[in-house]
């Protein structure tokens, strides 16, 4: 789920938090670190379940609706509980794993904040994806799965009430939500319905090698820093480094760190990642700035036999 460049903002950011918060604990920050990226499963694990209480939601409705002696909505469908047995649906509420991993975290947030769901079930009904399936005379898994898929895009992932209730819950998932969304969707596309339960739970890192990466980047940035600026300085000679955005300033650092501590990762992947994160994260003209000085560093440290470069390399 996690990718390198993930890893590299989630360092930049721990970075960042400890230049204002005037708190110089390399443990914290550590701590801090495998925090924010231990949380960002627990994101997509609610993501999820607001899938199911979705789908709970729904099958109350149904009954509610026939115990009504008045006509609604929902009688000019020919299966009133044909969403609330969406097949897709019924497979995220019936999957063991994906119980057990909500129970051991502890995660009831929508269970205690339902006014969430229901309205992102009445945003649902409204949609006409959802009138016309309901519509529909018969109901396969494909076109269960398809609808799930077309309502989390245009209705769930976008909705601006769910993304402010994440946003004041942790605010370092404000930057995780756009990527846990786009892995979500990329599940309920490949779901087959004989999938194994364990396909909704995947690693949230590659491997260990992932986290160490996090960890030694962050390390060795901080504890390198004074250095860090030197190399800065010396290609800078008409800036102020007050002048220099504190976001620039910690992306040249951990690009720099990174050139010369982690030999298996090229400096071209080195390069290109810190300058999309600059161009997400800065000022619109960071990008070049950072580029016009980690090219002439490293030049520099081919010619002086600094840069050590091998393998393929991993981003």
């Amino acid at each position: 789920m996690l990718t390198r460049r993930h890893i590299r903002v989630k360092v930049m950011q721990c970075i960042y938090a400890l230049i204002h918060s005037k708190d110089d604990s390399l443990e914290k920050q550590q701590g801090f670190l495998n925090a924010s990226i231990d949380k960002m499963y627990t994101l997509y694990l609610l993501v999820l379940s607001l899938l199911i209480e979705i789908q709970k939601h729904a099958e109350a409705q149904v009954t509610l609706s026939t115990k009504k002696y008045l006509a609604d909505s929902t009688d000019e469908y020919p299966q009133k509980d044909r969403f609330a047995n969406n097949g897709l649906l019924l497979q995220l509420a019936g999957n063991p794993l994906l119980k057990e991993a909500l129970s051991k975290r502890k995660l009831k947030n929508w269970y205690l904040n339902e006014e969430y769901v229901k309205l992102i079930y009445k945003d649902i009904i409204r949609s006409e994806t959802y009138q016309a399936y309901m519509r529909r005379p018969s109901q396969t898994y494909e076109e269960d799965k398809k609808l799930v898929q077309v309502l989390f895009k245009e209705v769930i992932a976008p909705n601006e009430k769910i993304y402010d209730y994440f946003e004041d819950d942790q605010l370092t998932w404000v930057d995780d939500i756009p990527i846990v969304n786009t892995f979500v969707l990329k599940l309920l596309r490949k779901v087959t319905k004989e999938q194994h339960p364990s396909f909704f739970l995947p690693e949230l890192l590659k491997d260990e090698q992932d986290r160490e990466f996090a960890q030694q980047l962050l390390i060795k940035t901080l504890l390198n820093d004074a250095k860090w600026e030197k190399e800065i300085e010396g290609k800078t000679p008409n800036w102020d480094k007050d002048r220099i955005a504190d976001i620039d300033s910690i992306l040249l650092k951990m690009a720099i760190c990174e050139l010369l501590n982690f030999s298996s990762i090229p400096e071209k992947v080195t390069i290109n990642e810190f300058l999309e994160i600059a161009k997400e994260y800065s000022t619109p003209k960071s990008s070049i700035f950072i580029n016009g000085i980690l090219d002439k560093l490293v030049k520099e440290y081919k010619a002086d036999g600094k840069l050590k470069k091998m393998g393929r390399g991993l981003l």
